[in-house]
């Protein structure tokens, strides 16, 4: 068989981890030793070279000489393949057969749709846990063959792959904790409910960005397909209904929820979104990233009660009637104006007069001053102004200062101003 055209891995791994492009650590165990090879060979007898490669965008297309790789790549686990020329199965498998050790492995980004995956090439990943196929366009049959080779996979990421469907395996994955298949296009729950069955040991579910409408499922369906779910990502799909959000409690074990970008949120503000989400799913202790404390929980659901009550009875929530047996009926919240006051009704005494006045309060003790001129008939230069809160413990306060605005004082309706002429 000829060997492809291109550059091999054995080529990118030499040239980028020689000691000419890769500074040489001295030192145990900081590099690999290998043996004398024939005369022109482009290794080097020591390389430094790490347990993790990241040999991304480098135009690998094959794999190169076998026993090299062997030699190099021994103690190897992790190894980034991403955004490569890799089309043919069998060059991945030759890379993969030479690393012993290797648990994680990423293909992202290669056009690998244009090969077969045949069962005695997938065997050669046998060690895998963690694959990365995302827009490989891998098919489903690629990756059934992949999941019945890999007894040991515990993550899978197939995004942008293209996926409107989702194709049964004819044999359940045990292992698998972790999907992340995002950026497709699935919008039918019923293509959702088979990751359920051909996962049942899911533990993350990441949907984000895909378009699923609806959650089409009983409860006792949801438990049954996804019993060991504690999170699940729905990130900007399309649910627009809170029945769907009311399901995701049929999930035994979930306790983390993403929902952001969904068009059933759209239309309230940022704190009603949380609380009411909160308040819907009492057994999540994340939402969308950020923990939910116990006193958070409370106040959700108190909220939760106070927004419901005074809607109709057929648009009430279940969940509403759950809260109000827990908390009761409350009272709704007063509205307290916060902003403060602009005027006040206070008794200006001068001599033996008294006389109510108005007064603004954003105004300084010198605009009051101006201000009461005639009704004392006494020049600013010569008026002592003094407040008597009407509360106060310590008699009348001097006002002093000329500049100080009136509200700084906390002068309310009923309170006095006393004049009294400056002493020559």
């Amino acid at each position: 068989m000829d060997q492809p055209s291109g550059r091999s891995f054995m080529q990118v791994l030499c040239e980028k981890y020689s000691p000419e492009n890769f500074p040489y650590r001295r030192g145990p165990g900081m590099g690999v030793h290998v043996p004398a090879t024939p005369q022109g060979s482009p290794m080097k007898d020591r390389l430094n070279l790490p347990s993790v490669l990241v040999l991304n965008s480098c135009g690998i297309t094959c794999a190169g000489d076998e026993n090299e790789i062997a030699a190099f790549c021994a103690h190897v686990f992790e190894l980034d393949l991403s955004d490569n020329k890799l089309e043919d199965w069998h060059e991945v498998s030759k890379i993969v057969s030479n690393v012993p050790h290797l648990e994680f492995l990423n293909l992202s980004s290669n056009p690998l749709s244009l090969s077969v995956l045949e069962r005695s090439c997938a065997g050669s990943f046998a060690g895998v846990r963690k694959l990365v196929l995302n827009n490989s366009k891998a098919s489903w049959e690629t990756v059934h063959t992949i999941l019945q080779e890999l007894p040991d996979l515990e993550e899978l990421f197939l995004c942008l792959n293209d996926y409107e469907t989702v194709s049964c395996s004819p044999v359940c994955c045990q292992s698998l904790k972790l999907l992340h298949i995002t950026d497709n296009n699935l919008q039918d729950w019923t293509e959702i409910r088979k990751l359920g069955i051909m996962f049942p040991s899911l533990d993350t579910l990441i949907l984000a960005n895909n378009n699923l409408t609806t959650i089409e499922e009983s409860e006792d369906s949801l438990a049954r397909l996804f019993p060991n779910l504690r999170s699940i990502n729905l990130h900007k799909s399309g649910l627009h209904c809170w029945e769907d959000i009311d399901k995701l409690n049929s999930f035994p074990k979930l306790e983390e929820v993403k929902l952001l970008g969904i068009p059933l949120l759209q239309s309230y503000t940022t704190e009603e979104r949380r609380k009411l989400l909160i308040a819907r799913l009492p057994s999540i202790t994340k939402l969308n990233g950020s923990i939910v404390a116990d006193g958070e929980r409370e106040d959700s659901e108190r909220f939760f009660i106070r927004y419901y009550m005074e809607f109709p009875e057929e648009e009430v929530p279940f969940r509403y009637h759950e809260l109000v047996t827990k908390y009761g009926k409350l009272e709704p919240l007063a509205v307290v104006d916060l902003r403060p006051q602009s005027s006040a009704k206070v008794e200006v005494h001068f001599q033996d007069k008294v006389e109510e006045m108005s007064i603004r309060l954003d105004q300084t003790v010198a605009e009051l001053k101006k201000h009461l001129k005639t009704v004392v008939q006494l020049s600013t230069s010569n008026m002592l102004l003094f407040y008597l809160d009407q509360e106060a413990p310590f008699g009348p306060e001097e006002m002093k200062y000329s500049s100080r605005v009136l509200h700084s004082y906390g002068i309310r309706d009923g309170d006095k101003i006393y004049v009294e002429p400056r002493m020559k």
